[in-house]
């Protein structure tokens, strides 16, 4: 295959077949407690990316001016990026949280306006967020979400995921976040068998506190479910981003999660 011809062909592809890559991120207490540093860590992490998905802002000290410091510092580097913050979400039993989606507007258009989801949020202690946007003509509606911790049963508000895509039939709905549960949970069978893939499997997402004989990571909690008819494939993969750091305990100031990515084209 000469230059010129690989040439036409990725631009062809490109063209035709636009990808968009989608990071999600529990940023651990996303909030005042995070130096201009890791802001600006996080920023570089995470600037390659199309559309991020941000769990566990905090509902009060600095959340939100935490989510409008990481977009300034990410509008810096070249790339116009927009964002939205949720309302804290509706828990009475549990900690409430707030959500955030960040996106380049050269990649993707906001349709409408995000919500919390409204039918089951008392079934879900911190509901899912929803925002639909458009990429070349098509469009997809993410929910991002954070799940209760292990030992509070995860999966009790989870089994309610298999009700969520009869709520918006039209929708063309992407699930993503902190489950707290690994994909392998038979609580997850019946989105599986609805054509809801996981984009990871036996990948562990969350960081020990300390390293046990070079291991670093904790549990499978982290992924993203994806409808196969809609929703092409492309990778996927974790950033190990504690790498970076001269031990884990300074990673853990950034966040006690790997923040996990999927490149995907919509059909």
């Amino acid at each position: 295959m000469n230059k010129a011809f690989l040439l036409f062909f990725l631009l062809f592809f490109n063209t035709f077949y636009s990808q968009t890559k989608l990071l999600s991120w529990n940023l651990e207490n996303f909030g005042k407690s995070k130096s201009d540093q890791e802001i600006a860590f996080i920023a570089n992490t995470i600037e390659d990316y199309d559309i991020i998905t941000i769990q566990e802002v905090v509902a009060g000290n600095g959340g939100a001016k935490a989510v409008v410091k990481l977009a300034d510092a990410l509008n810096r580097k070249g790339s116009k990026w927009d964002y939205r913050i949720s309302v804290p979400t509706s828990s009475s039993n549990y900690k409430t949280e707030r959500y955030a989606f960040i996106w380049k507007t050269s990649s993707l258009k906001l349709k409408g306006k995000p919500w919390l989801e409204q039918k089951y949020h008392l079934e879900i202690d911190r509901e899912p967020y929803y925002a639909t946007f458009e990429i070349k003509g098509k469009d997809i509606t993410i929910a991002t979400f954070h799940a209760i911790t292990k030992n509070k049963q995860p999966e009790t508000e989870i089994k309610y995921f298999k009700l969520l895509p009869q709520e918006y039939p039209t929708l063309n709905l992407l699930f993503a976040g902190d489950f707290n549960c690994p994909q392998s949970h038979s609580v997850f069978k019946p989105l599986k068998k609805m054509g809801f893939a996981p984009i990871l499997e036996n990948q562990k997402t969350s960081l020990k506190t300390k390293p046990k004989g070079g291991n670093y990571l904790a549990s499978e909690y982290d992924n993203i479910f994806y409808k196969t008819s809609s929703i092409n494939y492309i990778q996927s993969d974790v950033i190990l981003f504690y790498k970076k750091f001269i031990s884990l305990k300074e990673a853990r100031k950034v966040s006690d999660h790997l923040p996990i990515w999927f490149e995907f084209s919509l059909n």
